[in-house]
């Protein structure tokens, strides 16, 4: 593999590392250490978390429309450096109304940086003829999932919850000094003669927006889980064990996801295969709902790790495959509707959580929802080749 392409997929990970893994869901172990300290009501907790999501739906909607083409990374690194002072500055206040300010613009950079990033790795890939190596990209996600589960609790020990938030930026810091040194401009390849060949395969452009619906709908179906899981376990009673550890085991599983599903995508069909991950994390965000025993939540959070960045993988690079020119556009709608979807998700769930003092409901409707996601995309596994 050429050198280039190995700093290219070494800096992406890392990139997704402080925007997604910590600069987004970081929140998802803090959360019950914060609720724990002011005393904040579940509704609350959904309100700070739809901030953010309201922000990476203005961020991918925003990085869809501009034409940045030819100043990609400028734009990657100076929304990298506004993404770790988000995530030093929540700990620096007890404001709630700051922290509602803080999350939002962290979602929007974060959108903005998984847009960009997503794109640049993506048409190094392609120009390489290394394609298949976008699940190991995305692992990214699922290693800044692990890393927060596994460092959070004890950093939280020592500096408490406000501490948590600085250190996490801190480290933040060292990979982004490498993604800087790793990502640099490259002239132009074969890329665009390649994708278009590749595109072929694929279903037609016209059949975008059933892959837009479907997205966005697991959108807002997984956030449930997403935001809600580590309080859920923290607040079951027939529970035993770290409720951080419920998140370790969705980075964990997140991590090898990526690659397995873009390696079945490749080999059955990207439709058919999104279709088969997107009904089996609906059975995983239901357990909690039968009952929140320890096997069951770690099933869930096992479930629901394995699939989530798979989805995201499969969607995306579907999505390039069916825009290969200017793909940052195409993936930045796509990642709009998926925004809009959880930027609903934890507003709705948390108040009726609060409603029903249970996150039962919550979670019966999550699954729900991300089953009718899957069931759109059964119009395109007719397309499906494989590649």
């Amino acid at each position: 593999m050429h050198k280039q392409t190995v700093r290219y997929l070494i800096g992406g990970i890392f990139a997704l590392v402080i925007a997604m893994g910590i600069g987004r869901f970081s929140y998802t172990v803090i959360l019950p250490y914060m609720q724990e300290t002011f005393e904040f009501s579940r509704a609350t907790a959904g309100y700070l978390a739809t901030s953010n999501y309201l922000g990476y739906l203005v961020g991918a909607w925003v990085a869809g429309r501009l034409p940045i083409g030819n100043k990609r990374i400028l734009f990657l690194q100076i929304t990298l450096g506004i993404s770790i002072l988000t995530t030093a500055f929540m700990g620096f206040t007890n404001v709630i109304i700051i922290w509602y300010l803080l999350r939002f613009i962290s979602g929007v950079v974060s959108a903005f940086i998984f847009v960009v990033i997503t794109s640049l790795i993506l048409d190094q890939l392609a120009s390489s003829s290394h394609m298949h190596l976008s699940g190991l990209f995305y692992s990214g996600v699922g290693i800044g999932i692990a890393l927060s589960a596994v460092i959070v609790s004890p950093i939280q020990a020592v500096f408490h919850w406000n501490g948590t938030w600085i250190v996490l930026a801190l480290f933040s810091i060292v990979l982004f000094v490498l993604i800087v040194l790793f990502i640099k401009p490259i002239t132009p390849s074969k890329q665009l003669v390649e994708s278009q060949i590749i595109s072929q395969k694929t279903p037609p452009q016209s059949w975008m927006k059933w892959l837009i619906i479907a997205y966005s709908l697991e959108g807002l179906g997984y956030i449930v889980t997403g935001t809600f899981i580590v309080s859920i376990a923290q607040e079951s009673t027939s529970f035993h064990g770290d409720a951080a550890f419920v998140w370790f085991v969705v980075g964990v599983a997140a991590i090898p996801s990526c690659i397995v599903w873009s390696k079945l995508a490749q080999r059955y069909g990207y439709v058919k295969i999104l279709l088969i991950s997107m009904l089996l994390q609906a059975i995983g965000i239901v357990l909690p709902a039968l009952a929140t025993n320890s096997m069951t939540l770690y099933a869930s959070a096992f479930i629901f790790g394995a699939t989530f960045m798979g989805i995201t993988t499969v969607c995306t690079t579907l999505a390039r495959k069916l825009a290969p020119v200017n793909s940052h556009q195409m993936i930045g709608y796509l990642t709009a509707g998926y925004a809009l979807g959880q930027m609903i998700g934890p507003s709705i769930a948390g108040t009726l959580a609060s409603y029903t003092n249970s996150y039962q409901y919550a979670l019966v409707g999550a699954s729900l929802v991300v089953m009718l996601g899957g069931l759109c995309l059964i119009g395109g596994v007719k397309y499906d080749r494989s590649n």
